[in-house]
């Protein structure tokens, strides 16, 4: 069955490999991004190259009135959505607590769990089906932070996933009989360009060597559990955690 969905943080790491496993089932994509609108642009041609419909929709996760506005520009583009992938985020150079300032502190949590929170209400109002939507499916990617705690490197980020995995728990309850379920990822060390980003680009070599499966994970892998939780074949899954983390 067709689907249309929204991904947040879509064009790059997990978001774009989840952008173009859904394309290569033929669902229709938005494409969140936040200022690289070249690398939205190009996940967006390759999903089009698989023939399948996407648009790039620019915004903030944090901003309420960017959150409404890029639903707005999918559905207006792509149609009502049947799934939202809550995905954006961002981390920070490895800190003990004792050593963060209060502006790093506030931008993970802004963007990690404020704008995680504004993306599932927008989506929950666009799919409840008390208010005239068709039910769907919600994930949200959480972290193996949030369950070993990141002491010594980023306890915040750590925490900011937790509230994901909070909201998990208690909005599946929540919209369970309005015909969404609503599920979390819990991604372990995972290659994907943010580990460079923040000063660490062997990071995911070192922890995932320590893993039981002796090496990191990829976008590709995170995003096969995502899209099955998307997917019809999930349909009794709701309030679920996914740990997807080799072991760890």
């Amino acid at each position: 069955m067709s689907k249309t969905i929204l991904v947040t943080g879509g064009s790059r790491g997990i978001g774009r490999a989840t952008c173009l496993l859904a394309a290569q089932r033929g669902w229709s994509v938005g494409v969140n991004y936040l200022k690289d609108k070249a690398a939205a642009q190009s996940a967006v041609a390759e999903v089009e190259r698989s023939g399948a419909k996407a648009v790039a929709v620019a915004g903030d996760v944090s901003s309420e009135s960017d959150v409404i506005a890029m639903f707005e520009a999918t559905t207006k583009a792509l149609g009502a959505l049947d799934g939202v992938v809550v995905n954006a985020g961002v981390a920070a150079t490895s800190s003990r607590l004792v050593d963060m300032s209060v502006e790093r502190m506030r931008k993970v949590f802004d963007v990690n769990v404020l704008g995680a929170y504004l993306v599932a209400r927008e989506a929950a109002r666009r799919m409840n089906k008390s208010r005239g939507g068709n039910g769907g499916s919600i994930v949200l990617i959480s972290s193996v932070a949030s369950r070993i705690g990141a002491p010594d490197t980023y306890v915040d980020y750590a925490g900011s996933k937790a509230a994901v995995d909070a909201m998990a728990l208690g909005l599946s309850k929540e919209l369970g009989r309005e015909g969404v379920r609503v599920n979390a990822i819990r991604p372990g060390v995972i290659e994907t360009e943010i580990h460079a980003t923040y000063g660490e680009p062997e990071r995911p070599y070192k922890i995932g060597a320590s893993t039981p499966l002796g090496r990191p994970g990829t976008a590709n892998e995170i995003a096969e559990a995502i899209v099955w939780l998307l997917s019809d074949a999930s349909s009794y899954v709701t309030g679920a955690i996914i740990d997807v983390t080799g072991g760890r």
